[in-house]
Formats: structure tokens, C-alpha cells, sequence
């Protein structure tokens, strides 16, 4: 059974190393938008009741748990890409960020956090002045 398998579908991914992550890591990203700090993290196939956000003094911490909805044997897999597990993210928040503010909303799979964020603490931009280019005549004999 299992020849005629492979030579119905052959084995379109082995050149792919299996290198894949065993233990679920959510992808972070951070941006200052409008005075405050934004924090997404892609949590797909996680729904609202597996996650939790916490701040401790100035550490903000997002866990939770991505559980796999059917037990497969090891054996039976074709290929597996998809990780599962507990996981904890955590960043330290900017001095002044307004710990006592923080909102956190879900959709679609995406776990958005906003800090607001002390005037004094969003990064104004430094216009860098270039040092005027001196044209250098080259005699020619």
C-alpha cells in the first residue's frame, strides 16, 4: 500500500528539510502608532480562552497554549509543519508607558496590545544634514 501511495503521490516535499519548530512560538511585531506602543502577535487556532496578557512592573507578558485537536500517531503523519504547545512571549515596556491603560483586543487569529505611551517617550525623528559634496578638479597633464 504504502509503494503505491508514493508512486500516486510522490514526494513533492523532500527536498524541504524538516526543521520546523517542535514547541509553537507566536510571531511578534512592535510599532509606535499614534503616541502608542502596538503589539501583535499571530496566534492562529488559538481562541480567546487560550491566551492571557500580563504586565508585571515593566515586563509585558503574552501565554498561552496552541493544542492540537486530534491525536495522531507519530507514524501516521505524511508531513508535519504545524507545531503545538505552551508558549510565553515577553517584553519590557518603555519607561512611562501607561501599565494601567493597556488595552488588548482579538481577531481573526491576531492578538493586538496597545500601551499608550508618555509624550516624552515616543522617538522624535533627527533630520541628519550631509556635509556639502566638494568637487575636485583632477588636472590632466
Amino acid at each position: 500500500m504504502a509503494r503505491r501511495w508514493e508512486s500516486t503521490f510522490p514526494r513533492i516535499f523532500e527536498d524541504f528539510e524538516d526543521n520546523y519548530d517542535e514547541v509553537f512560538t507566536p510571531a511578534i511585531e512592535s510599532f509606535v502608532k499614534e503616541g502608542n506602543l502596538v503589539v501583535r502577535a499571530d496566534v492562529p487556532g488559538l481562541e480567546l480562552k487560550d491566551i492571557e496578557v500580563t504586565i508585571l512592573g515593566n515586563i509585558l507578558s503574552v501565554k498561552g497554549e496552541r493544542k492540537s485537536e486530534q491525536e495522531v500517531k507519530k507514524e501516521d503523519y505524511l508531513r508535519r509543519e504545524v507545531s503545538y504547545g505552551a508558549f510565553e512571549r515577553r517584553m519590557s515596556l518603555p519607561e512611562g508607558a501607561a501599565a494601567d491603560q493597556v488595552k488588548a483586543s482579538f481577531k481573526n487569529g491576531v492578538l493586538e496590545i496597545t500601551v499608550p505611551l508618555a509624550k516624552e517617550t515616543v522617538a522624535t525623528k533627527v533630520p541628519i544634514e550631509a556635509e556639502a559634496e566638494k568637487n575636485v578638479e583632477i588636472s590632466r597633464k
